[in-house]
């Protein structure tokens, strides 16, 4: 008897003992874990994150199941247990980010100092620029030997034509001077006379502007009323100092009305047309220095921001600037190509390197390091971009620790998370709960509220009601890390 009380016994025992190993067993196969103490949530495939198992192995796509970990799910708080960080954290172990190339670096508060380069090139100031046209018709009679390029002073004569219109004009002229020095005395003339000598004076002032007005100098036409000779060669003069840039004259040319003989330009102060893109015109202030240089040489010239305004190109969609500069020494010369220098400087922003903000267009993002191997991605509101800097005008503070190397491949993480997660749309937080908020989804359950110029979303009508009895409250909170929390950082 004692022997068979004995063995149901045992055999009680050994059927508790299977019944709670095989309860166990199901537990840590619901519930798998890794050496280091993560527990697996479940695994998503790599390449599609809406294939999801329980069982780690391979993808359809021949990939191996990638594991998702309860402690990064959606909302969870950060290390510190201050703010609930945002949907997509992810976590990454040192070794890991040690391979990816993970850099660091902070988020600081200080002024922009940039020198905007550009390209430009040198023109002929259009005030400076002087066209010898023909006045009449006729043939040239003499050349001097001024080239293209030539650097000419005022009134040197450059050519000399003939034109049998100047001869009417000429011989008036001639005319009212000998009728002039007939009646001329020494100075006791009659009423009579005296008033025949001022027609004979307007006579002579109207017959030398015709000779003017045909193409004459003014200096021919003195000559020829000191020496009472007509000249049969009209002079072409330069109307100023300049160089050459136009000569269509040769000896015994025949011209026409209308035809351009010489162009001249005076280069002791040029234009420089450079390009800038329509983001970087506000830099550029009308009257500001800039230093121009030109390549492989080291002298350099001060130019000014000219008045006039920008014009729009709309081929290279980029405005066209004009600066003016002296040019002593006729160093810069038309079409010559130089380097413009401006120096810009911004008043004291919020700064971070360009390579932190990942730019997809209608958002840009930041990974912030939320401390043991968390990232965190912060949506943010970009300003100014000089050089190798971005000033950021919302969703950081200064001093958080910001990724600058390997972002793209966290990015690729926190999106495979996010779907997932069921998280399709634009992620935020509930500012009453902290749980995470798909957007679209909370604007199509009317879960928004409008505070300060800005959109709320709540995960329900609960958290909605409460902040809208006390904004705020929640606005107000601790929670720097929040991208919704912080205000715009432009003084």
């Amino acid at each position: 008897m004692k022997k068979v009380v004995f063995a149901a016994l045992l055999l009680v025992i050994v059927l508790s003992a299977f019944l709670a190993g095989s309860r166990l067993g199901k537990q840590n196969a619901a519930s798998p874990s890794e050496p280091g103490g993560r527990r697996i949530l479940y695994y998503v495939d790599p390449m599609n994150p809406a294939h999801t198992s329980d069982q780690p192995g391979l993808a359809p796509c021949g990939m191996k199941m990638e594991p998702v970990y309860a402690e990064v799910s959606l909302g969870t708080a950060s290390a510190q247990g201050s703010a609930p960080m945002l949907p997509g954290t992810v976590t990454v172990s040192p070794e890991k980010q040690q391979l990816i190339g993970v850099q660091l670096a902070v988020a600081e508060k200080r002024s922009l100092n940039h020198t905007l380069r550009l390209l430009g090139k040198v023109a002929v100031d259009e005030t400076r620029t002087y066209r010898i046209n023909a006045t009449v018709d006729g043939w040239i009679t003499k050349t001097l030997p001024f080239a293209t390029g030539s650097l000419v002073k005022k009134d040197e004569t450059l050519a000399a034509f003939y034109s049998s219109e100047f001869l009417s004009a000429g011989q008036a002229l001639l005319f009212a001077l000998s009728s002039m020095d007939r009646v001329q005395t020494t100075g006791r003339e009659t009423p009579g006379q005296q008033s025949q000598m001022d027609q004979f004076k307007l006579n002579l002032k109207q017959y030398a502007d015709s000779l003017k007005n045909l193409g004459m100098g003014d200096l021919q036409v003195q000559e020829m009323i000191k020496t009472r000779k007509y000249m049969e060669n009209v002079n072409i003069t330069s109307p100023g100092d300049g160089v050459i840039l136009v000569r269509n004259v040769s000896q015994g040319q025949r011209f026409d009305k209308g035809t351009e003989m010489f162009r001249l330009a005076d280069l002791s102060r040029v234009w420089i047309l450079t390009d800038v893109f329509e983001r970087d015109a506000p830099l550029v202030e009308n009257g500001k220095l800039v230093r121009v240089t030109v390549p492989g040489r080291k002298e350099a010239f001060a130019a000014t921001v000219s008045e006039a305004l920008p014009q729009f190109d709309n081929v290279t969609r980029t405005l066209k600037l004009r600066l003016e500069a002296d040019n002593p020494g006729f160093a810069l010369k038309p079409d010559m190509f130089v380097d413009v220098e401006f120096a810009v400087s911004l008043p004291e922003t919020l700064v971070v390197p360009a390579d932190a903000v990942l730019d997809a267009g209608l958002r840009k993002t930041v990974f912030v390091d939320r401390g043991n191997g968390c990232f965190e991605p912060r949506p943010v509101e970009t300003g100014w971009r000089l050089g190798e800097s971005v000033e950021i005008v919302r969703g950081l503070m200064p001093g958080e620790r910001i990724v600058v190397s390997g972002n793209f491949l966290l990015d690729s993480e926190s999106r495979m998370k996010l779907a997932a997660a069921g998280v399709h749309g634009t992620p935020t937080t509930d500012p009453v709960c902290g749980m995470a908020v798909d957007e679209p989804k909370a604007r199509a359950a009317s879960l928004t509220s409008e505070h300060g110029g800005r959109t709320i979303f709540f995960c329900g009508d609960g958290c909605k009601q409460q902040f809208d009895a006390e904004p705020g409250r929640y606005l107000n909170k601790p929670v720097a890390a929040n991208p919704a929390s912080p205000p715009p950082h432009r003084d």
